[in-house]
């Protein structure tokens, strides 16, 4: 059979790590973007970049963008309302929980999961479905945890016929970002592609400038930064400060965590 997965690509680091991590394992890639009416969009573009960029290396990879921008006003976060402030500070921090977005996951695992178990029939072959959710996001993001998906898969396989030629895949769930970016090093050897220039199209950062600058400040910039400094390489992407100042400014606010919890 073949080896063929549809996974979400937000145009993040992390979904990122996972696209060179199917290609390097040789799977056929379906990729899913999803538009919610999110402050950080710009995300899409990004993935955009690296789907044309794979496209001239010769990697074909199938990419929809599903417009969901309407639900935007249905969700309470500040990723979507405008009038919420994304707080900035340690990834860990309570208040990163106005980061959450109320059963996102789950609505983008439901479209994914469809579209799995559509092609699934259709050709007659397994599908899995790939996230990139890790362990950092475990602290924050109640639907990035291993009971959710646990919960998630056995509602599917219970929902819908066919079910057995669909599975999930989720290499990350129990690792964090340094993990992920030391993956994907390997993954762009193997490929022969540029770890720094796939890198520099993708965006984590929650508040970007108006000319799509990372701030260096939200909690997912920090805790990218740390990962990024942790592996040894500066990240290649264009923050609003130099990579020492935002370096300085994450390593402070980790600091100032780990002494609060002592």
């Amino acid at each position: 059979m073949s080896k063929i997965a549809v996974m979400a690509l937000s145009g993040g680091m992390d979904s990122t790590g996972l696209l060179l991590n199917l290609l390097s394992d040789g799977y056929s890639i379906h990729a899913i973007s999803f538009d919610y009416g999110q402050k950080h969009r710009i995300e899409i573009e990004k993935a955009k970049e690296n789907i044309s960029y794979l496209s001239k290396k010769g990697f074909e990879i199938r990419h929809d963008v599903v417009n969901l921008n309407s639900i935007s006003k249905l969700l309470e976060s500040s990723l979507t309302n405008s009038e919420i402030e994304i707080p900035e500070g340690y990834y860990e921090e309570e208040q990163m929980k106005s980061t959450v977005v109320p059963n996102r996951n789950s609505i983008f695992a439901s479209i994914i999961y469809a579209c799995a178990l559509s092609k699934a029939i259709k050709i007659d072959n397994n599908v899995r479905i790939a996230l990139g959710v890790h362990s950092g996001d475990h602290a924050i993001y109640p639907d990035c945890r291993p009971e959710f998906y646990n919960a998630l898969a056995n509602a599917f396989e219970v929902g819908n016929w066919d079910s057995d030629k669909v599975s999930f895949y989720l290499p990350y769930l129990e690792y964090d970002k340094s993990y992920i970016l030391r993956q994907a090093l390997k993954s762009t050897k193997k490929l022969g592609i540029d770890f720094d220039l796939i890198f520099s199209n993708t965006i984590t950062s929650y508040n970007p400038d108006s000319s799509g600058k990372s701030s260096g400040k939200s909690g997912a910039d920090v805790e990218r930064i740390l990962a990024f400094h942790s592996i040894g390489r500066k990240d290649p992407i264009e923050y609003v400060d130099d990579w020492e100042v935002v370096l300085n400014n994450a390593l402070r606010i980790q600091k100032k965590y780990n002494e609060g919890k002592k």
